[in-house]
């Protein structure tokens, strides 16, 4: 099998879960600087095709945000893949390092907090959706 063609398919997959668990996909900077200035709560997933993106992030970005509390925007920028974008949403992760996969927290606009890489990779899904909860508990509204 032809390895880009396969990683192609992991890619296409990885968009798909996060599109589909209804996180607006921003491939451009442009579209980071809109959805960063937007009023409100807006939790950032950054993407990738690591297993713990796969096994522990996705499945936790889907299944979190069906809470009392969450936040009032969902996106998410693909480490590796949307480079421009993901270096743009990056520069608004003030104090924090290069993580994918990783969550940002931004409030109207300015950075919360952020769950890194170190607070996903080696956890299971359901304590990552704990993290977020608690995140979402501490600066979101009820909807």
């Amino acid at each position: 099998m032809d390895f880009n063609l396969f990683m192609n398919d992991v890619v296409d997959a990885a968009r798909k879960d996060i599109r589909e668990a209804g996180y607006e996909e921003l491939r451009t900077p442009e579209e980071v600087d809109a959805a960063v200035n937007r009023e409100g709560t807006t939790l950032f997933m950054v993407n990738s095709t690591c297993g713990c993106a796969g096994g522990v992030a996705r499945p936790a970005a889907a299944n979190s945000i069906h809470y009392d509390k969450r936040p009032d925007h969902l996106v998410t920028v693909f480490a590796g893949q949307d480079r421009e974008a993901t270096e743009k949403a990056r520069q608004y992760f003030e104090g924090y390092p290069p993580s994918s996969p990783s969550f940002a927290l931004l409030k109207d606009g300015e950075m919360v907090t952020m769950l890194e890489r170190h607070d996903i990779e080696g956890s299971s899904a359901v304590e990552v959706i704990g993290k977020l909860q608690q995140v979402f508990d501490e600066n979101c509204k009820e909807v």
